[in-house]
């Protein structure tokens, strides 16, 4: 056993597929298959199934793969650090960013970055925020950006933005005149919004109850895009961020209205590993996405 048959392990389950992972690594799906039975021989039981034309991970291989995960995360670690003894200017910043933060948000701070940075490499995934917090825990990734940034004890937070909840609406509807509308007036209203385990939707049921609204929930979405569209359409109306919606209000696509009884602003965190070591490099896209470069 190998530190690079483990990364190919973990990219075969990350890019869930032996042929997305040989490409990853510039060899054939033949080798990796090679490889991952020989770490399977190594500890002497399987560590994936297929269900037809997925890939599923056994109880040992999800023990192997969390543990892979944490040995590549200390190995980065290692090498970013003697480059910071040797002086380079280098290494990878690895970031983990929920959807409606790295579609929207995060893009002008990254380019910003590189441009200053031009020898780091940044990486960039859009997930939900349980994986998030998991892979931060981990040591996956370096950060985090999340919406209402949890209080959980082996991470820590640095507030990164926030964002005003806005009424959206077709250009069609009835709301659309008003600039500013009052929470009671969604009572009863058809309604889309994002699925229960979503910290947003979290919030935005919570500042509903307080204010004893009762909507319609029309349908449910793990994403900001496909609420959006279904807006636009006239399935109904929502309650989002205002940043994810500024190229539809422009294009005359949607409407924003305020709510009355706000501004109900969105908190963003970046979020790391507590105890963790955070290298140069990360540190210095620390400073650009809080102001501090």
């Amino acid at each position: 056993m190998d530190i690079e048959t483990l990364k190919l392990f973990c990219d075969v389950i990350k890019l869930k597929g032996f042929t997305k992972a040989a490409a990853a690594n510039s060899i054939t799906q033949s080798a990796v298959s090679q490889r991952l039975k020989a770490l399977e021989k190594t500890f002497g039981i399987p560590l994936i199934e297929r269900h037809g034309t997925e890939l599923h991970l056994t109880k040992a291989g999800e023990v192997v793969y969390k543990g892979a995960r944490r040995v590549l995360a200390e190995l980065r670690e290692v090498e970013e650090r003697l480059q910071e003894i040797g002086g380079k200017a280098g290494g990878c910043v690895r970031v983990a960013a929920i959807y409606s933060v790295g579609l929207y948000e995060l893009d002008p701070f990254v380019k910003k970055f590189l441009k200053s940075h031009p020898g780091i490499e940044v990486q960039v995934e859009y997930s939900r925020a349980s994986k998030i917090y998991q892979d931060v825990a981990s040591g996956s990734v370096d950060l985090g950006i999340v919406a209402y940034p949890p209080n959980r004890p082996q991470l820590r937070s640095i507030p990164f933005r926030e964002d005003e909840l806005v009424l959206i609406c077709s250009p069609e509807h009835p709301f659309s005149q008003y600039e500013s509308i009052s929470l009671k007036k969604l009572a009863s209203q058809p309604f889309v919004t994002f699925q229960r385990d979503i910290p947003t939707r979290k919030a935005l049921d919570e500042i509903l109850r307080k204010h004893e609204v009762s909507v319609i929930t029309k349908a449910e979405f793990d994403n900001i895009e496909l609420i959006k569209r279904a807006v636009e359409i006239g399935m109904g109306i929502s309650v989002v961020p205002s940043m994810t919606v500024k190229s539809e209000i422009h294009a005359g696509l949607l409407k924003a209205v305020s709510l009355t009884e706000g501004p109900f602003m969105r908190s963003i965190a970046i979020l790391y590993r507590r105890g963790r070591s955070l290298s140069p490099a990360v540190k210095k896209f620390i400073a650009v996405l809080t102001g501090n470069d």
